[in-house]
């Protein structure tokens, strides 16, 4: 899929390049601006293709309909959807690459445009700008005032449609992707989310910015009776009796609306439907403070449905009115409720957490609990688990809680009837720097072993927990009890491990348990992490279609 998007990209600027570099209409327009003319409008096709394509990847009610819809959506299909944002991120970055380019070429065309207009007399240039000073002339050159360079190029920029539009979304294009780097996310995620909203202000922008017309080329009517090769050598007898008329120039409509009104009210209609679920009433039944600075919210809403490994988008007025923030959803299907866990890390989760009252030592009375507006589910990779007959879970810290709504079902089923359930085998790996985080999540694994060991089937599951920081005093605790039945931090039967895994190993050993199997890796984690259990899936599959092979997932929101 990227490679077609990258070919299209390459495709559409040749094409364009050429259709302004080459066409006769725009000889004249050549000679005032050169090469920079075609240099600017071959990436503004590309923007238009971009700008057409940047909205569809956040649409997400329309891609989870995409996703649950097995008519038009195979599991590859869905794997591609699944790397929505990645894809978002991608185009974002082209579009940053072709307004430069388009930029860089217009600030040429304006300073040639400038200059030609003040230009003294004698050459084809000046001739070509004085056209429309005169009654029954159509101008080439936009640049009607006679201000040289660089005043005049600054007039061309804030007085002009397309100067000033293009400095608005320009500004714009900057603050959105400076402000979406990792850093600011993590740390100041007000700040990306505010700053995001200014793609409204860039779209505005984008489809107004060339209502000015300022690339004009000759009309068909004029090039059939003035054939600019021939006529450009006799340019100062324009209009005489028995030579060449004076050109006629026409500029060109303004494109952009065409490629990007489908997809902005696609996206209207998609910011309708998530305003329309926010208001619908949700209700938190029960708070729970776990260690490591996490609670858990369990909530109910009418008429919400949900998958393994779904997630929604939380706002809390009470905190703020506008922000929302993804949550993963830890509860499973089968359960009357919906939950998430929220670790505290900034300050939107520490409003979260006060508003709550989590901060007092007092039980807090349901009403006093705040308004909670909930938009989802949405799918993810952790959907397809069911469709696989053996995978390997890979969480990291708080990125366990996708899984956290695998485990569940898995433990939900096995309750009820399991018989149905294509999955046969668990690889659950789960790493975290810190002793606590481990807690909240113990007890539903000890749950999970237990009933796997009453059914006979204790190799269902192979989990394998690691911890990856710890300080001396907690490793001579660890030595002291290491002999003990039951894992002296977790109470599981399976030891906790300590440093990081060896991926490469533990790869090889599943492909020799479970040979000619497509197995399925799902991950939420950070993207090295991802890079790596990414490279792993695909050296350790084989080139025979009927061998063994790993397909990677990674959790996207």
């Amino acid at each position: 899929m990227s490679l077609v998007w990258l070919g299209l990209n390459v495709f559409l600027f040749w094409w364009f390049y050429l259709a302004y570099d080459l066409p006769q209409n725009f000889f004249y327009t050549r000679v005032l601006l050169g090469r920079a003319l075609a240099l600017a409008r071959a990436p503004a096709a590309c923007l238009n293709f971009n700008c057409m394509l940047i909205l569809l990847p956040v649409c997400r009610n329309l891609l989870s309909f995409l996703r649950g819809s097995s008519a038009c959506c195979s599991t590859r299909v869905r794997r591609q959807l699944d790397r929505n944002l990645t894809f978002h991120k991608m185009v974002a970055w082209m579009i940053a690459l072709h307004t430069a380019i388009h930029t860089i070429a217009h600030l040429f065309n304006v300073e040639w445009s400038v200059h030609a207009r003040v230009e003294e007399e004698g050459t084809l240039a000046a001739v070509l700008s004085r056209l429309g000073d005169s009654p029954n002339e159509s101008y080439i050159n936009f640049y009607r005032q006679t201000i040289p360079n660089p005043v005049g190029g600054l007039y061309v920029a804030f007085t002009y449609l397309a100067g000033l539009t293009g400095v608005i979304i320009t500004l714009a294009l900057i603050l959105i992707i400076t402000s979406s780097t990792k850093i600011i996310r993590r740390s100041y995620f007000e700040v990306f989310w505010y700053t995001h909203h200014l793609f409204v202000i860039f779209f505005i922008g984008l489809v107004i910015h060339g209502a000015g017309r300022i690339v004009r080329g000759q009309t068909a009517m004029s090039l059939a009776e003035h054939i600019p090769e021939v006529c450009s050598k006799n340019f100062t007898d324009w209009g005489k009796k028995g030579a060449c008329p004076v050109p006629q120039f026409a500029g060109n409509p303004p494109m952009t609306w065409k490629w990007v009104v489908g997809p902005m009210f696609l996206y209207f209609c998609e910011r309708l439907v998530r305003f329309w679920r926010s208001q619908q009433k949700v209700v938190i039944t029960k708070v729970v403070i776990h260690p490591f600075k996490t609670i858990e919210l369990q909530m109910m809403k009418k008429g919400f449905k949900m998958e393994v490994g779904q997630y929604i988008f939380v706002k809390c007025p009470a905190v703020s009115k506008l922000e929302w923030h993804p949550f993963t959803l830890t509860s499973a299907p089968e359960e009357d409720y919906f939950s998430i866990h929220v670790r505290i890390v900034g300050d939107w989760t520490e409003g979260l957490f006060n508003a709550c009252g989590c901060d007092k030592q007092e039980f807090q009375e349901a009403w006093k609990l705040p308004k909670i507006a909930v938009d989802g589910p949405f799918g993810t990779a952790s959907e397809d688990v069911f469709s696989y007959e053996t995978v390997m879970l890979v969480g990291a810290g708080i990125g366990v809680t996708p899984f956290a709504s695998v485990l569940k079902s898995v433990w939900y089923k096995y309750c009820h009837d399991a018989t149905n359930l294509k999955l046969k085998k668990i690889y659950f790996y789960w790493l975290c720097r810190d002793t606590h985080a481990f807690e909240w999540f113990a007890d539903l694994l000890q749950s999970l072993e237990t009933q796997m060991q009453e059914r006979n089937n204790a190799e269902f599951l192979s989990y394998n927990i690691y911890l990856t920081g710890w300080d001396e005093t907690q490793a001579t605790h660890f030595v002291m009890h290491h002999e003990e039945e039951k894992d002296v931090i977790t109470g599981l039967k399976q030891k906790t491990l300590y440093g990081r895994p060896n991926w490469e190993n533990e790869f090889k050993t599943i492909a020799r348990q479970h040979p000619g199997s497509r197995i399925g890796v799902f991950l939420c984690g950070p993207e090295g992490l991802a890079d790596t259990l990414n490279k792993q899936s695909i050296s350790n599959s084989e080139a025979d279609p009927r061998g063994v092979h790993f397909i990677f997932n990674k959790e996207n929101f």
